[in-house]
């Protein structure tokens, strides 16, 4: 790697949205226009196709949705880009908002069809309450759409955020065409390429250029100018610090699925988006410039290669530099360790990394002490407390229905609890206490059965729990709040 591109400007960012919004289609788009895939695929492609880059556990790609966070870096325009895809489900909750502990900014994707849906309302909140910069992305608009001022009011009035328009639709619909870009004046049209696979051909031109009308119905050219009007008449100007302050979240509209404003997307966003932010420990920020090293966990992902079976701790770059085989503090434990097997994540793909800064996202393999949450840092006095957890809504006795295959079951749980795919809490009194999986939603339990039969080879029962006192102990946990599940006493199952 050049020294060069070692000292890229960074952009980490991940995409949220509700399910079905066209996020993991936008993820994939964008490593299309970064360079980073020569063909997009679709999590809903035939299965001669392509699948998802972003979408690697098998499971993922039955089901057509993120069950589990990704992280994908590439080099584009001259930045490096940390992209995660995030889950849309609520039942995967807890695995976005951790990620989203280690992002500086977001881009929202709503379907320009239905306007601002449960799940999207509730990331937002969480991106809000972080700081966390959102630009928002109109997508679908190929297909029939809210009215274009209805969705900025939406955004105004819903989420509570100012909305800037930085390019505008010409088209709804079957006759959507392109978009205009209001901060450089040009009308982008864009063709259509089999299933999206490619970059869509576009034809820049001017608003008054005579070219255009072999290229829009006049309504559709007269309207798209009028709705300008109306803009410009308002007298809004798009101002980046109001961006980063979170008072105001630029607006694109397009369509991920046929590639249309997506490179608009995605030159706006890294252009205007933020640079790598401080994070606190205790009194103190910890900021990016900081000489000494210090990063800590948010997620913890075991076999992304079921060649291997390892498992890899994804540590945020807070401050200084990572470099392969350097010697830091795991914080918790006290002990220096040395980080040797260091990997840069493309989905499933794995690329060793010898140098690393902050904002970067770095796997580091082969550290079982490692948990989600911990720090590493050449400091010991630094410690980061950035990862909530959360109260779980569901319950469930999960037990081994082939004692022959303890051991496989055995091991397959403790490294799944790890992960924090589910908790485990203990119920009942004195030295007769039984454990049972906790979760925010029940398809999480269905994700533990399967990856215990797909990795691990051993099979399990899983039986709901209905609990009659349940209680404010565990409902009042607020979202920011720690809560450690042994501290909790729960009522006898019914």
């Amino acid at each position: 790697m050049s020294a060069a591109a070692t000292h890229l400007p960074r952009r980490t960012f991940a995409i949220i949205s509700h399910p079905d919004a066209g996020k993991t289609t936008l993820t994939e788009k964008f490593l299309l226009y970064g360079g980073a895939v020569a063909l997009a695929g679709s999590v809903t492609a035939r299965k001669d196709q392509r699948a998802t880059a972003s979408d690697w556990m098998e499971l993922e790609k039955q089901r057509g949705i993120s069950i589990s966070s990704t992280v994908l870096q590439f080099d584009y325009n001259g930045y490096r880009v940390n992209l995660l895809d995030t889950p849309g489900h609520k039942d995967f909750s807890e695995d976005t908002y951790r990620v989203l502990t280690a992002v500086d900014a977001a881009v929202m994707v709503i379907d320009a069809g239905k306007g601002i849906e449960p799940q999207t309302r509730k990331l937002f909140e969480v991106c809000r309450r972080r700081g966390v910069p959102i630009f928002t992305f109109m997508n679908k608009c190929d297909r029939p759409t809210k009215d274009p001022i209805a969705l900025l009011d939406e955004l105004e009035q819903v989420l509570g955020i100012g909305a800037f328009p930085v390019n505008w639709p010409f088209g709804n619909g079957p006759e959507f065409r392109g978009v205009y870009d209001r901060l450089e004046k040009r009308l982008h049209l864009f063709e259509r390429t089999k299933g999206g696979m490619r970059e869509a051909p576009v034809q820049v031109l001017g608003l008054d250029d005579p070219a255009i009308v072999s290229r829009l119905d006049e309504s559709v050219y007269r309207q798209g100018r009028d709705e300008l009007e109306m803009l410009e008449g308002a007298g809004a100007e798009f101002d980046r610090a109001s961006v980063l302050a979170g008072q105001i979240t630029p607006v694109y509209f397009g369509s991920a699925a046929n590639n249309f404003g997506v490179q608009l997307l995605l030159d706006g966003f890294l252009e205007h988006s933020a640079d790598p932010g401080p994070r606190r420990s205790g009194e103190r920020m910890v900021q990016p410039s900081d000489p000494s090293f210090s990063g800590f966990v948010f997620k913890i992902q075991a076999n992304m290669d079921p060649k291997h079976r390892d498992r890899i701790a994804f540590i945020r770059v807070v401050s200084g530099r990572f470099e392969r085989e350097m010697t830091v503090v795991h914080v918790q434990s006290g002990k220096r360790i040395r980080l040797s097997s260091a990997q840069k994540l493309f989905g499933q793909q794995r690329e060793t990394v010898e140098e690393g800064e902050a904002g970067d996202v770095i796997g580091i393999i082969g550290h079982d002490m490692l948990q989600i949450g911990d720090t590493l840092a050449d400091d010991r006095s630094v410690q980061f407390n950035e990862i909530p957890q959360f109260t779980p809504e569901v319950f469930a006795y999960l037990t081994n229905p082939q004692p022959g295959n303890s051991k496989k079951y055995r091991l397959g749980v403790d490294q799944l609890l790890k992960e924090g795919v589910v908790q485990q809490m203990e119920v009942g009194a004195g030295q007769v206490r039984t454990p049972i999986l906790a979760a925010v939603g029940p398809l999480q339990f269905e994700v533990v059965q399967y990856r215990l039969k797909s990795e691990y080879g051993a099979e399990s029962r899983l039986e709901m729990a209905r609990w009659r006192d349940l209680g404010a102990a565990v409902r009042g946990i607020g979202l920011d709040r720690r809560l450690n599940p042994r501290d909790v006493t729960l009522g006898s199952p019914r």
